[in-house]
């Protein structure tokens, strides 16, 4: 399969060595210095062009490509808001785009059981639910695309809760002083209908999400901790191969069915 690389950083690097050792090739590199390549012929060769950049880059990446006759799997994140129905409207008429808030598989078995918790926890209301993530300094969002997903799934399936709320907290980093980093989070009946979502930005991070359950009796906790960025590249590279051969609006849903 032929693969065009949107974004040359560390996850750019990655997805371009997942997708060689697959047996795929690269043939068309882009970043800021160059987007006059959009508008070329190897560019418009690639069954699929995989985009990890910036929020505010990302829609616009999605229009140069489709311009090029060119399917997109993206990671990019913050973008839904603005540009949310301008995207499914396109896909709709016959553009395609692959978007998750996270590739990596373990993330997606992640998200299965934390549905599933969270349809079991609709019926005891004596537990309050809340969320934290930790990812490097370097990323932009808070909370992560992949933190709002999972809020989302929370909400969907727990009536008592109607809205995810962005914390930070601040200076201290997680867990500073004690042993363990609850001491950060509210006890149940503090939150009320909101979710919070505390973001914490710390060194080299690859990603850490924690959802919470939290009674006066005992708390429930479920982790994904990613060791590095190589299930995400690889979850991305699955994508496209996914993607060559689907069209319209795709998400992790329709790779990984469970």
């Amino acid at each position: 399969m032929k693969i065009a690389l949107i974004g040359y950083g560390k996850m750019g690097r990655m997805i371009e060595e997942t997708a060689r050792q697959r047996g795929h090739e690269i043939v068309s590199i882009i970043d800021v210095d160059n987007q006059q390549d959009f508008d070329s012929d190897a560019f418009r060769s690639a069954d699929v062009a995989i985009e990890f950049t910036t929020p505010k880059s990302a829609y616009d990446n999605y229009l140069k490509a489709w311009a090029q006759g060119v399917k997109v799997v993206s990671g990019s994140t913050g973008w839904m808001a603005e540009h949310g129905d301008e995207v499914k409207k396109a896909c709709a008429e016959g553009q395609t785009l692959f978007w998750a808030s996270n590739f990596s598989i373990g993330v997606a078995i992640f998200s299965a059981v934390n549905r599933y918790l969270a349809k079991i926890m609709n019926n005891f209301p004596q537990y309050d639910v809340t969320m934290e993530e930790t990812h490097h300094i370097h990323k932009l969002d808070h909370p992560s695309g992949t933190a709002v997903t999972l809020a989302e799934e929370i909400i969907k399936n727990i009536d008592r809760k109607t809205e995810w709320i962005s914390l930070t907290p601040d200076p201290s980093p997680k867990g500073e002083g004690s042993d363990g980093a609850s001491e950060h989070l509210p006890f149940s009946g503090e939150a009320g209908r909101g979710l919070p979502i505390y973001s914490y930005r710390e060194g080299e991070v690859p990603g850490i999400h924690t959802i919470r359950y939290n009674s006066d009796a005992d708390e429930i906790t479920i982790t994904h901790d990613a060791h590095s960025r190589k299930g995400f590249a690889l979850g991305a590279v699955l994508a496209a191969e996914f993607t060559k051969d689907h069209e319209g609006l795709l998400t992790i849903t329709d790779l990984f069915p469970f």
